[in-house]
């Protein structure tokens, strides 16, 4: 992990003190929520990004939004173990949803008075292993959630779960002090499964250390001023919402996959329905990657390097560059095979119209053929002849055999053209059939 500030005037203006502990848990929902509902103004608007506000403004349209921003009493926030002997001096609740309708939900919680390290470590154990028993009141806190924001869908908790950890007191000096055995106790501690490192930039001794350190799940990040831990939030909050992005895109995937495989249809409306559907789901698709995760994925948000330090860092270990090219290869396969059925279908229909076009032709042909014993029967009764009665009905009894010989066949050639019709358009078996399966690859021979 990459640590340190800016350079110039700016580092002392990027550090600070706290005097509690400061901790957020960030959780991704699965769902969505409409974004042009009702929100709460900006991200700006609602927190404190000092010198960073400029850049966000600019970005405004692919940040999240806020949509419930809430104080909890201490006392309401319920977890399976409780605080583990921590102070919980205060907490706040806040829902965000990006413009793609993605659901992040945060856990703002300053603790007083001492924070042990191995009570903080428990606590953020219980929020993240146990989230589904927290609690607000004396009701599920999802369920608070869902009546309060009037979701269509009950909100879950997703599979991703980020916790940044800013020390205060003495905790924050244990970690920034001089002996370099016990903050690498205590990092190891809060950060499980990670890797720590620290700096400590020889223009801000006069002022204070810094020190970041992450793993998958947790980040603690000590000595920064108020704006660049919100910063920090910021960052780790697009990560967690991509990577909630790529999972879900990657399930969607293997749903297009299955249903293009197992899809069976007879007639070419149901066919193209069905690559209608398709499409606007693979369409969408594409959206997400887009809109969902290369656009948190980069450093464009806030171009500072304490910023792209710790965004490249948590990017690399969450594996959401490689996971973004993979889903993005395998969307893109998928608008091939689409787009190869809807080519087929369109041949398919090309040779029927063929079909069906050769068909009239050569009923054409022979009617205008047959046409004649009509036209013969005319002049017969035209004809002055012995064998036409002037004086009896054209539609006489004796006339039969005249009729039967004129039209008979004609009959006969317009039912089978109908017949050789219908059969033509309606040809048996289906016009789309299951795909088959992908054949598994032959082994190497060896040599």
């Amino acid at each position: 992990m990459i640590t340190g500030t800016t350079a110039g005037g700016t580092a002392e203006l990027d550090s600070g003190t706290r005097q509690l502990t400061r901790v957020l848990v960030l959780f991704s929902l699965s769902g969505r929520l409409d974004p042009r509902g009702p929100s709460l103004g900006s991200l700006v608007d609602r927190f404190d990004f000092g010198r960073f506000a400029l850049h966000l403004k600019s970005s405004g349209a692919v940040l999240p939004v806020p949509v419930l921003v809430q104080d909890v009493t201490p006392g309401e926030l319920g977890l399976p173990h409780g605080h583990r002997g921590l102070a919980l001096a205060s907490a706040e609740l806040a829902v965000l949803v990006t413009p793609r309708g993605d659901i992040t939900l945060i856990l703002d919680c300053a603790f007083a008075g001492r924070t042990a390290p191995d009570a903080l470590a428990a606590w953020l154990a219980d929020t993240c292993f146990d989230r589904d028993l927290i609690t607000l009141g004396d009701r599920p806190l999802l369920d608070v959630l869902s009546r309060r924001l009037a979701a269509r869908e009950p909100l879950a908790f997703g599979q991703n779960v980020h916790q940044l950890v800013f020390p205060g007191g003495e905790l924050r000096e244990e970690l920034l002090g001089v002996d370099a055995a016990r903050q690498s106790v205590v990092l190891s501690q809060i950060v499980y499964r990670g890797r720590t490192a620290t700096s400590e930039p020889p223009h801000l001794r006069a002022h204070g250390a810094t020190l970041s350190a992450h793993g998958r799940g947790v980040s603690v990040h000590v000595g920064w001023a108020e704006h660049v831990e919100n910063g920090l939030i910021l960052v780790a909050i697009g990560m967690v919402s991509a990577l909630a992005v790529l999972q879900r895109t990657r399930l969607a995937a293997f749903e297009t996959m299955r249903a293009n495989e197992q899809a069976s249809a007879s007639s070419p409306y149901e066919i193209r329905s069905l690559i209608s559907q398709l499409s606007a789901g693979v369409n969408e698709l594409q959206l997400d990657l887009a809109f969902g995760v290369e656009a948190y994925v980069d450093s464009l948000l806030i171009p500072e390097m304490v910023m792209e330090a710790f965004q490249s860092s948590l990017r690399d270990a969450l594996g959401i560059r490689e996971s973004l090219d993979n889903s993005a290869r395998m969307v893109e396969r998928l608008t091939s095979v689409i787009s190869a059925r809807s080519a087929a279908l369109d041949a398919e229909l090309s040779e029927r119209d063929d079909r069906r076009d050769r068909t009239v032709s050569v009923l054409v042909a022979v009617a205008t053929l047959i046409a004649l014993p009509p036209t013969l029967l005319l002049a017969f009764f035209g004809a002055n002849a012995t064998t036409v009665n002037p004086h009896r009905s054209v539609f006489d009894a004796r006339y039969l055999p005249a009729y039967l010989l004129a039209w008979v066949p004609f009959l006969v050639l317009a039912v089978i053209g109908y017949v050789r019709i219908i059969r033509t358009g309606r040809r048996s078996g289906p016009l789309l059939t299951p795909a088959a399966p992908v054949p598994a690859q032959r082994p190497p021979s060896g040599g």
